[in-house]
């Protein structure tokens, strides 16, 4: 598929990325780009089999570069990616939002060089090398911006690189991406922050309420364990539509506490249920 590939960022995702190549593409060279301990670590994980500190060094000879970085360090390094990345190229990035990078991308990569905005819909509450999976992309949706019809021979050989090592490709453009994400990630995201920061300050000094919390409170806040350094150029990066899901769900919870004691939430119950039915078939 691809003869030589350039990791930028070897951490969860992009650590993945590796070791999903490693099992499905063997032939193909992994080249990765981090500081010089994590790459020493990666090495041993068995991820790559050349590391430079030097982005340039990294891109000399790729012929698909994997920008698995927070989209500000994204955004930040582009310049030079685009600068030393080869005129046949394709250079793909696996960022949370996608309007700002792609609008980015517009204005740098215009040499021959192909850019492909991507976001793999997996992954976990946890970052860092140790946790990457070759598996976290099986049966998992990858969003691909553009359209696969008129796709670029370079894009149409990533997307079939997506299929082999399980993904399921989905096309759309930037801004219907961010929108989306904005009520399916985003938003659950910091509805679980906003419940544990509710029930950290509620909880007094014997404990309680905490102190006698069953499994379904761990279930709803299991987002709430994810970093803010996960999430930081995230809300940056889409803040209008995650501000307009935040508002939406303030009206749900004014809509739920005008009818607590009449019987209309049955509705909102039964709807509940037959959107999470909805969303089990989906997987």
């Amino acid at each position: 598929m691809f003869r030589r590939a350039a990791i930028l960022g070897t951490g969860l995702m992009g650590g993945s990325f590796a070791l999903a190549l490693r099992r499905h593409f063997p032939q193909t060279q992994i080249i990765g780009w981090d500081r010089a301990d994590v790459l020493k670590q990666a090495a041993a994980r068995g991820m790559i089999d050349e590391g430079f500190s030097e982005l340039a060094d990294a891109a000399r000879g790729a012929d698909l570069i994997y920008i698995a970085l927070p989209v500000g360090a994204a955004l930040e390094h582009l310049p030079e990616i685009a600068q030393h990345a080869a005129a046949d190229a394709l250079v793909t990035d696996a960022c949370s939002t996608k309007a700002v990078i792609c609008r980015a991308a517009e204005k740098f990569f215009r040499s021959g060089t192909k850019f492909l905005g991507g976001h793999p819909m997996s992954g976990k509450a946890v970052k860092g090398m140790e946790h990457a999976d070759a598996g976290i992309f099986d049966a998992a949706k990858y969003v691909l911006i553009g359209s696969e019809g008129g796709a670029d021979e370079r894009v149409k050989r990533f997307a079939t690189l997506l299929e082999k090592i399980g993904a399921r490709p989905v096309w759309m453009d930037a801004d219907t991406h961010d929108w989306a994400v904005g009520i399916v990630s985003h938003l659950p995201q910091l509805v679980s922050v906003a419940l544990a920061q509710v029930i950290r300050d509620e909880t007094d000094e014997t404990g309680l309420p905490l102190s006698i919390a069953g499994p379904g409170l761990r279930d709803s806040l299991r987002l709430a364990a994810s970093p803010y350094g996960i999430w930081r150029d995230i809300c940056l990066t889409n803040p209008d539509n995650i501000a307009r899901a935040l508002d939406r769900v303030a009206q749900a919870i004014d809509h739920l506490r005008t009818r607590l004691q009449s019987k209309d939430l049955k509705e909102s119950f039964d709807a509940a249920n037959d959107l999470y039915k909805m969303l089990q078939e989906l997987k």
